[in-house]
C-alpha cells in the first residue's frame, strides 16, 4: 500500500484516480510504455503528488491491480471429498481469469514490474502467488489426510508444479492457456500422487515370468 508523507493528508479521491488511470493506461499500452507521467496526465493529478505517495510506477501498478481492482482467483478450491474434481474445478476458473484479455494482461504487467522492482516483487507475491501456492498445499493437505493421495508425497512441490506450469505458458506466451492444458497437468499429477497398493512390478522381472 502506498504511505503518505508525515503532516501531509492524502485525497482519497485523488489516489482512486491514480490508480484508475495506472490500470487503464497499462491495459491499453503495457507496462514498458507506462510512466509516471502519463498516470498523473490521465489522473489530473501532478507528478509530485504520485511520488509522494509511491516511489515507482510499479507500486502504484502494484496496488491498482492488487488492491484496488484484482481479476485474479484468490478464492480456494472446494473442499467436496473428491481432490480431483475440485482441483479441476478451481483451475477452470483459475485458467478463464488468466486467458481473458484483462487477466494475462494484468499478470504480465505485474512480472514485467517486478523483474523492476524488487519491492514490487515482494507485493506480487504476498498478494498473489504465496496465497495461491498455499491453497493448493492446503487442499492436498486435506487429501492426504483422509487418504486420496499418498501421505508421503512432497504437496510443495505439487503446488509449484500447478502454479509454475500455467504461469510460465502464459507468460512466455508459448501455447495459449486452456481448461484442457490444465486437465492434463492436473490427470498427470494426481495419477503420480494417487495412493498404491504396491509398487510397481520390475520391468526386468515381468519378463522373465
Amino acid at each position: 500500500m502506498a504511505t503518505t508523507a508525515p503532516g501531509r493528508k492524502r485525497s482519497e479521491t485523488a489516489r482512486l484516480a491514480i490508480l484508475d488511470a495506472a490500470r487503464e493506461l497499462v491495459a491499453a499500452d503495457g507496462y514498458e510504455n507506462l510512466t509516471i507521467e502519463g498516470i498523473a496526465s490521465r489522473a489530473g493529478v501532478g507528478k509530485v503528488t504520485i511520488y509522494r505517495w509511491w516511489p515507482s510506477k510499479g507500486l502504484v501498478l502494484a496496488e491498482a491491480l492488487l488492491d484496488r481492482a484484482p481479476v485474479i482467483n484468490t478464492r480456494p478450491p472446494a473442499v467436496t471429498g473428491r481432490i480431483a474434481d475440485d482441483l479441476r474445478n478451481w483451475l477452470h476458473d483459475w485458467v478463464r481469469v488468466l486467458a481473458s484479455p484483462e487477466g494475462s494482461s494484468q499478470i504480465r504487467a505485474l512480472t514485467s514490474a517486478a523483474s523492476d522492482d524488487q519491492a514490487v516483487a515482494v507485493r506480487l507475491y504476498e498478494a498473489f502467488t504465496a496465497p495461491l501456492h498455499t491453497m493448493i498445499v492446503q487442499r492436498l493437505g486435506h487429501a492426504a489426510q483422509i487418504g486420496e493421495i499418498r501421505s508421503d508425497a512432497d504437496l510443495e512441490s505439487a503446488a509449484d508444479a500447478v502454479v509454475g506450469s500455467l504461469l510460465y505458458r502464459m507468460l512466455t506466451r508459448t501455447e495459449e492457456v486452456t481448461t484442457q492444458r490444465a486437465d492434463g497437468l492436473l490427470d498427470l499429477l494426481l495419477h503420480g500422487l494417487t495412493p498404491h497398493s504396491r509398487r510397481s512390478e520390475d520391468p526386468q522381472e515381468t519378463a522373465d515370468r
